[in-house]
């Protein structure tokens, strides 16, 4: 913890003397009547190229003097830069002076949020201070701007970030994947998958092996998928004596991996989100979706570890403490560990709101048709929203004509239209099957809206913050420091390490990839692009990115003892809690090792990334096979 802080203060203090040193202190702002006056300080003579309010403007110069394109009454805030320096200036216009905001400040906001979801361990309370610290710092230092900056917080920029037709639509489709979810596991679905799957579950190595499956299957919700197969296997892996410690781990390691990268999950209203305000600020012409089918290429540490667990089942191997965990339990039949009276007594296992009702019989279909259905239905929305004649006979190979049609999209509609297309395809089933009454399914399904509920809000204060970083100038901020200093190939395997260190820290990829993305993304494309690189050779950059945010996110959830996924592993699988991180970490350590190998050389060595996959995949299998000591017989 105090390297934490020492580290901040350092950085803040580099920061700070960073910006002294750049050119832009050269440049003042005033005001003369209704107009602003930009004063260069160097009695310049002619035109030149300033960017004004992120737009490039060519000013007319004289004496030093030019007019800004911009009236009092059009804007609130004024930045300035001269194309081609570091960073620019801020003011703040609203006053009868101009203020000036040290831009070095506009970092403050996602770090105070980083710094209080730390230590008060609540990721709301502290992106909310997060955002009222911003638009304080906007406002002006004042009594008045301090409570004037409260009441702005909430009806400026909360109210903005609700107001967006977008965000709109990915509130809602979070909330009908989620009472998806709610009537499939009410009505008996969920469990008749479990069932008709662990069957095959007949020895030690088959136990784990039907568990891992179902990880993936239950591919569109990491809540649901941790809770469900952790209860519902549990049973059948202590007939088998596998520990608890090592079904934590399969569980953990498959639920956040597999809904990070699928591309109907809860998870993608949310990425989606981040990833289309960062194109809309950055004017790129592509969608969200584009972007995030592309960033699969580099999303290294979630694959990593879905196959890394594969091999550990399949070679029958374990090291470090899960070892000494799967031997206890083999040797002795203590699936937890009893030495230190830390056992079932511990855990709750009462997950009510996922038990299937009590005249329920599982049927996997009941599950498995509104599945089909959503996932079906977004590839047939994606193609219908986006279908174009001339991309279609472009003469292109057909994986490229169809990321074309996808990347022509509107994936938000393909979203809405598929999930309400599987709630009724739930609610129809339920009801057709007499499982439950009309009132009872359209409560399930309200009970459903109601565990996104904490999702939704993170993500209304996320949109909210990265708002405010915008108005602030963070990511032009961020440029300017690191341009020069880090190169735009760097920047992945920087921000995969920064997203695990603030995951681990807040224990939420949610909340990391709430501050991140509109950092990072802005960010990197900024950087890349004074450093005079193509747009064509900046998008896998920026894909890797995307990636490395997301990938980053859950390496740090998974070795977090505060994450809400590493404590729900435990809970499903009655394990001790302390004891699952123990045992996962050197797992996660080890894939994450690997996952930003293969970052740092995807960025400087130029072959397909699938190359870059299976090299990943061939250390691994080396690791476990040369590093892993046998448990099985």
């Amino acid at each position: 913890m105090k390297r934490i802080y020492k580290f901040t203060l350092l950085f803040l203090s580099f920061c700070c003397t960073t910006t002294f040193g750049l050119s832009a202190q050269s440049i003042s702002l005033d005001k003369v009547g209704d107009q602003y006056v930009l004063k260069s300080g160097d009695g310049f003579s002619g035109q030149k190229d300033y960017k004004v309010n992120g737009e490039v403007q060519k000013l007319n110069f004289t004496n030093g003097q030019a007019n800004l394109p911009v009236t009092l009454k059009e804007s609130k805030f004024i930045y300035v830069k001269a194309v081609g320096e570091n960073v620019g200036k801020l003011y703040n216009s609203t006053g009868t002076k101009l203020r000036n905001i040290p831009l070095w400040l506009s970092l403050l906001p996602p770090l105070i949020a980083i710094f209080l979801a730390l230590i008060l361990k609540e990721v709301l309370i502290s992106l909310f201070i997060g955002i009222w610290s911003g638009v304080f710092i906007l406002y002006g230092f004042s009594l008045k701007g301090f409570f004037s900056s409260l009441f702005t917080t909430l009806d400026t920029y909360v109210v903005n970030a609700l107001a967006d037709k977008d965000h709109l639509s990915i509130i809602v489709f979070s909330m009908l994947i989620g009472g998806m979810v709610a009537i499939v596991s009410r009505n008996g679905g969920m469990l008749g998958v479990v069932n008709s799957l662990s069957k095959y579950a007949n020895s030690h190595k088959n136990a784990q092996f039907v568990t891992w499956a179902m990880g993936l299957a239950i591919f569109f919700d990491d809540y649901a998928n941790t809770l469900v197969v952790g209860n519902t296997m549990r049973p059948i892996t202590d007939k088998f004596k596998v520990s608890r410690e090592k079904l934590a781990y399969i569980v953990d390691s498959t639920a956040a991996p597999i809904a990070a990268i699928a591309f109907v999950t809860t998870w993608i209203g949310a990425e989606l989100g981040y990833i289309s305000d960062a194109l809309v600020q950055l004017n790129i012409d592509t969608t969200a979706y584009s972007v995030f089918l592309n960033s699969l290429g580099y999303s290294f540490y979630p694959v990593f570890t879905i196959f890394f667990v594969l091999f550990l089942i399949l070679m029958k191997k374990d090291y470090g403490p899960m070892y000494k965990a799967e031997k206890r339990a083999l040797e002795t039949g203590a699936v937890y560990e009893t030495t230190t009276n830390r056992g079932e007594e511990e855990v709750d296992n009462a997950l009510e709101e996922f038990d299937p009702v009590p005249n329920a019989t599982p049927h996997w279909y009941n599950a498995l048709i509104p599945v089909v259905v959503v996932v079906l239905g977004t590839i047939i929305g994606l193609l219908y929203t986006g279908w174009d004649a001339e991309l279609w006979n472009s003469g292109k190979g057909m994986l490229g004509r169809m990321s074309d049609i996808i990347g022509n999209s509107n994936s938000y509609a393909a979203l809405l239209w598929s999930s309400i297309s599987a709630v009724i395809a739930a609610i129809i089933l339920t009801l057709g099957g007499r499982i439950m009454s009309v009132g009872d399914t359209m409560e399930t399904l309200a009970d459903g809206f109601k565990t996104m509920l904490p999702a939704i809000l993170i993500l209304i204060l996320a949109w909210a913050l990265g708002q405010v970083t915008k108005d602030l100038y963070t990511a032009d901020f961020l440029t300017g420091l690191l341009d020069g200093f880090l190169a735009p190939n760097w920047i992945p395997a920087v921000t995969f390490i920064m997203a695990a260190m603030i995951a681990f820290s807040t224990g939420s990829s949610w909340s990391t990839m709430a501050i991140l993305y509109p950092l990072m993304l802005p960010a990197t494309w900024n950087i890349a692009a004074s450093a005079g690189l193509p747009p064509e050779m900046i998008m896998p950059i920026f894909h890797s990115v995307t990636a490395c945010v997301l990938a980053g996110s859950v390496l740090g959830d998974h070795c977090s003892p505060i994450s809400d996924t590493t404590i729900l592993s435990s809970l499903a699988s009655s394990c001790n809690h302390l004891d699952h991180v123990k045992t996962q970490l050197p797992y996660a350590a080890t894939v994450g090792g690997v996952s930003i190998l293969m970052t740092i050389l995807s960025m400087f060595i130029p072959i397909p990334t699938f190359i870059w996959f299976v090299i990943g995949l061939g250390i691994l299998w080396c690791i476990v096979k040369f590093v892993g000591k046998e448990t099985m017989a």
